[in-house]
């Protein structure tokens, strides 16, 4: 995967990216799965594959075209990195729409869920069907004629258009020549359209077939030759300079421009001639290695309507509710219970809802003289919002650190910040040249012994829609020093002072890379003389080149690494006398593993981080972040003998990076129990949430075995010299 495999010592990160892709592909092609959930992982795959075009490989490109020929890490030229993403990409959109067409789509018929053929309806399905064109469609389309009076139209962004070659039969038959039409299919329309049905059988149209099986009615005066769909993927990074006067302006700027960006893929309906194909590559400034001809559906994200919709339970994951966290209880007021001692939530398998309250009863206590908080994704939930509205008008001080280039919610959060400036919070635009990516509120409450300051410390938005399917981790606290540090931050991203070393907080760009290869290092000191050494850390992505030669030498000292990296890692694991001691694991399943753990044995006296930042080079330099210590030692133990000991021992959805780039799933040893660690998590939060109202439920099998393992392995590691 990427360069010389005996020469190289890191993975391809764009190519290591596509492996992550390909075992969400797994997911849908997993039988054990339930039928919608693996039509969810097929949508995933392809909404996935969109953002890789839109940027990375807009990137890439760029650099090609500007003649760059600096070699990425694993010695990869750009364009020897783009011709080995093509291969890649086409292999593993063959395998996707294969596992379409022969399981997903079957599968779904079986069930009584059939996507139809325009020709295959019935009479009454026709007629039904006939009405909602004339009353609902045609009146939306435009068809654009390409010839010497009409240029090829501009196609936004991922928009699904049809191409039509037509001719036209009043001409002399000498001068007759096929014409093209381009009907773009309009995106205010759903893209399945739901057609009446007996109850339990579902059957859909696609809007595209149903505008191409009504061409003839739509230019009545040419003969149909022939229609095929296709959809142009473009460059859609965002481009603001760091001189910008005003980064509001120049992010919407941007936005406009993002729906023209250069075309860097397009995608054709399987049966479509080569000659309309090439037209399309010509017009467009693309190459036969941009082409993808799929056989299935062109947009398979819409797709996801059917995997949310009414459907048969049996068809998905059961459902599951988080309870609240046993350490809120018992104490509704979260201040209270705050000033007890640390709380740390589990998400999604804790509620969400705990952070919200915070907000709220912040807003509301007439104690509380301040809010203030970073927003990078919210959805623009109305109580997030709401809560920081609702403070104002209670007479607090509230200020909102907005991440605008939060990549493809631009729009949406500069729509509701200005909803939070005209309802009087004070709204800061990030840093020009940063991204703010840190998880930070900060409530300064009076109380009668003075003044306290209560935070929340998140790796994951403040979002409740996401913290639903995305695994995170939030600490709420009171201790002084993370007030300061809290203080200082937001003093730092509003008011331009300069950066004050922490009391306890790791903060980037400033002294993250630097602490992390420290951290590091000091593990392999340990290791050299002979004192108990272990590193645990879990991410989403491992880029960085420096901190791979910190964790290569830490493990040639003797040190057991274990890293759980949900996507992109370009260390190479278990290469003799280089990464010997360093494994290497990715779980995907029902949820999406985005939480950061950094754990460090450091001599039987460990120290555990959380925060917001992988270990790539954006965080710790181009992105302003900051990673905190869970100083509470009965947090501290939770997370090495809870968290981290079911992940490591996970052997149903976890995969074993190789040293060769390719992943394997974990094996399950004779008579070893499965087990799947998000299983495990929900099971183990209802079960605690239950035991403290008194109806406790069966106690795990499992989990008292796994965290005893793990206390021997990190205490009772041999090390070598």
């Amino acid at each position: 995967m990427g360069g010389n495999t005996q020469q190289s010592r890191y993975f391809n990160r764009e190519l290591s990216w596509l492996e992550f892709n390909q075992r969400v592909l797994d997911e849908a092609l997993d039988e054990t799965n339930p039928l919608l959930e693996r039509l969810k992982f097929f949508c995933i795959v392809s909404s996935n594959l969109d953002e890789f075009f839109e940027v990375r490989v807009a990137g890439i490109k760029q650099q090609i075209e500007s003649g760059v020929s600096t070699r990425t890490p694993d010695g990869l030229t750009p364009t020897q990195c783009f011709k080995a993403i093509a291969r890649r990409v086409h292999r593993m959109v063959d395998d996707q729409y294969r596992c379409w067409r022969e399981q997903l789509a079957p599968k779904l018929a079986s069930h009584g869920i059939r996507i139809m053929p325009v020709s295959e309806l019935n009479p009454e399905d026709r007629a039904w069907l006939d009405a909602y064109y004339r009353a609902e469609v045609r009146p939306v389309l435009t068809p654009l004629a390409i010839d010497p009076a009409h240029p090829f139209p501009q196609l936004l962004n991922k928009s699904l258009n049809l191409i039509a070659e037509v001719t036209d039969p009043g001409m002399n038959r000498r001068r007759r020549k096929p014409r093209l039409v381009v009907v773009q299919v309009p995106s205010v329309l759903p893209r399945l359209i739901s057609l009446p049905g007996e109850e339990g059988r579902h059957k859909y149209v696609y809007l595209g077939n149903l505008i191409g099986s009504y061409l003839a009615d739509l230019l009545p005066q040419a003969e149909i030759n022939g229609w095929w769909l296709f959809r142009v993927t473009r460059n859609s990074e965002l481009y603001v300079g760091e001189k910008e006067e005003n980064l509001l302006q120049a992010v919407e700027t941007q936005l406009h421009r993002r729906l023209k960006g250069q075309a860097v893929r397009l995608e054709v309906q399987a049966g479509c001639p080569n000659a309309i194909s090439d037209r399309l590559l010509k017009t467009l400034g693309l190459a036969r290695d941009d082409l993808y001809v799929l056989d299935g559906p062109l947009n398979p994200t819409r797709l996801m309507m059917l995997a949310a919709g009414d459907h048969s339970p049996e068809l998905r994951d059961p459902p599951f509710i988080p309870p609240v966290s046993p350490a809120v209880q018992d104490e509704p007021d979260l201040f209270t219970a705050i000033g007890k001692r640390d709380i740390l939530l589990h998400h999604p398998y804790e509620s969400f809802e705990t952070v919200v309250d915070f907000l709220q009863q912040a807003a509301a206590d007439k104690r509380v003289l301040a809010i203030k908080q970073t927003l990078y994704r919210t959805g623009g939930d109305p109580r997030i919002i709401g809560a920081l509205m609702d403070a104002v008008r209670n007479g607090k001080q509230v200020t909102a650190v907005v991440e605008l280039k939060a990549r493809f919610d631009e729009a949406n959060n500069i729509e509701w910040s200005r909803q939070l400036e005209e309802a009087g919070v004070h709204v800061v635009y990030g840093v020009v040249g940063y991204k703010i990516h840190c998880k930070v509120t900060l409530v300064v409450r009076r109380e009668d012994d003075g003044i306290r300051r209560y935070v929340h410390l998140g790796t994951g938005n403040y979002n409740p829609t996401t913290a639903r399917i995305y695994t995170d981790l939030g600490l709420l606290t009171c201790r002084p020093d993370v007030g300061e540090d809290a203080t200082n931050l937001f003093n730092l991203l509003t008011g331009l002072c300069r950066f004050q070393s922490p009391r306890c907080f790791i903060v980037a760009p400033f002294e993250l890379h630097r602490r992390t290869i420290e951290l590091i290092q000091r593990e392999a000191e340990h290791a050299k003389r002979g004192l108990p050494a272990r590193i645990i850390a879990k991410m989403n992505s491992l880029v960085d080149t420096d901190v791979i030669d910190a964790l290569y030498e830490a493990s040639q000292a003797g040190v057991k690494i274990d890293l759980i990296v949900r996507g992109i890692c370009c260390l190479r694991p278990g290469v003799r006398g280089l990464s010997d001691n360093i494994t290497v694991r990715s779980i995907v399943g029902r949820f999406l593993e985005h939480s950061r753990i950094f754990w460090f044995e450091n001599a039987r006296q460990p120290e555990v981080y959380l925060g917001s930042a992988d270990w790539m080079p954006r965080n710790f330099f181009r992105r302003v972040e900051i990673i905190f210590p869970v100083e509470d030692g009965r947090l501290r133990d939770r997370i090495e003998t809870e968290l981290l000991a079911i992940m490591l021992a996970d052997n149903t959805k976890a995969r074993l990076l190789q040293p060769d780039g390719s992943y394997v799933r974990a094996k399950r040893a004779l008579g070893e129990p499965a087990i799947n660690c998000q299983s495990e998590f929900m099971r183990l939060a209802l079960e605690t949430a239950a035991s403290k109202t008194g109806k406790s439920g069966p106690q795990s099998r499992t989990l008292r075995p796994i965290n005893r393992q793990l206390a021997l392995e990190s205490k009772n590691t041999p090390h070598a010299r």
